[in-house]
């Protein structure tokens, strides 16, 4: 196969290329480099991602900006898939400056759609569990010694696909992944695509540089590693359900091998793998012997007490689930850092 990686240098992106890279498909990794500027701030080398990937001789890198229609389709040509990684990844971010988040998530997904139906490529897109905004603080939540629990027994296995997506806030960033997340749906309907929409939650693993408005499990790690002060924003007690990136992958992998012509997924641990920011913090003081620093500070708008993602529909359509425990993904992320990020740490 020919796989075309938009974002192909982040941190999903560069383990999709990988993936694909090791079974011998020629990769297209294509990237502008620009997460230092979206964000405002960054950690860790931009270029790592690039660097590590230039092992695999199937990887050939492409600059360019998904914005630009010519420049995707210019690394385009003769590509049988398309997963769909690139984009404005933060909340904050996208309340800073909401144009530049639209251009990137909804113009970027069209252009990239329109691509696909120019060489009837596969689709594969990276939505949010944002898409469902503050709907699902509607759901009743009980408080516990150190998280937050639906308080109600319809979504004891967490959120469906089904669940409501109207009426309610969602932030901008919210707003233009579910413009694609709807996007990649109509080509389906209207183009006959083969498109597969996975609403991510939490997504955690090595090589992923997490900042403080984005990737929080990394940046717990990095800040704890390099004791540097934590504020939590809110008082610690949110719930997320996490999946490490190498089953995030799998996952991807298990819908281009399946018969499934679109679909959309909720993609998470699920309720068996699930952590307070609270918890992540007692896994890394046991980790690595010494508390980190911590303060509070006012909740974030649009922040959701719990999400947990229901997989159900991925486990029986796509006969995947995942694998990696959140106590063994956050230990290989410490080690990670440890020997290729922060060499300076004591092991």
């Amino acid at each position: 196969m020919k796989v075309l990686v938009t974002g192909g240098a982040g941190f999903i992106g560069s383990h999709v290329a990988e993936y694909f890279a090791q079974k011998g498909d020629d990769v297209i990794v294509f990237d502008n480099l620009k997460r230092k500027e979206l964000l405002c701030k960054s950690t860790g080398d931009p270029y790592h991602n690039v660097e590590y990937l230039k092992q695999f001789p199937q990887v050939n890198l492409v600059m360019g900006d998904i914005r630009k229609f010519g420049d995707l389709k210019g690394a385009s040509k003769g590509i049988d898939i398309i997963v769909h990684t690139a984009g404005q990844v933060a909340v904050t971010s996208s309340v800073n400056d909401p144009r530049s988040d639209f251009e990137i998530n909804a113009l970027g997904t069209l252009n990239v759609l329109e691509i696909a139906r120019l060489y009837n490529a596969s689709v594969l897109y990276c939505s949010t569990n944002k898409v469902y905004g503050n709907n699902v603080n509607t759901i009743p939540v009980r408080e516990e010694m150190s998280r937050y629990s639906f308080n109600d027994e319809r979504y004891s296995k967490g959120i469906p696909e089904e669940f409501p997506v109207d009426l309610c806030g969602h932030s901008p960033y919210g707003c233009s992944k579910l413009s694609g997340d709807f996007y990649c749906q109509d080509y389906a309907e209207t183009y006959g695509l083969r498109t597969g929409v996975f609403r991510m939650s939490c997504v955690y693993g090595e090589r992923q540089f997490g900042v403080e408005d984005q990737g929080w499990i990394s940046w717990f790690t990095i800040a704890a590693l390099k004791d540097q002060p934590i504020t939590i924003y809110g008082d610690g007690k949110q719930v997320r359900d996490v999946l490490h990136v190498s089953d995030l992958v799998c996952g991807f992998d298990a819908f281009i091998k399946s018969n499934v012509k679109h679909g959309v997924f909720n993609f998470g641990g699920g309720p068996n793998y699930t952590l307070s920011l609270l918890e992540l913090l007692e896994l890394l003081t046991n980790l690595l012997g010494k508390r980190p620093q911590i303060s509070f500070a006012g909740w974030r708008a649009s922040d959701q007490k719990v999400y947990i993602s229901r997989i159900t529909k991925a486990n029986k359509l796509l006969k995947w689930a995942p694998q990696m425990r959140q106590e063994e993904g956050v230990s290989k992320m410490v080690k990670w850092l440890q020997t290729h990020f922060l060499e300076d740490i004591p092991k």
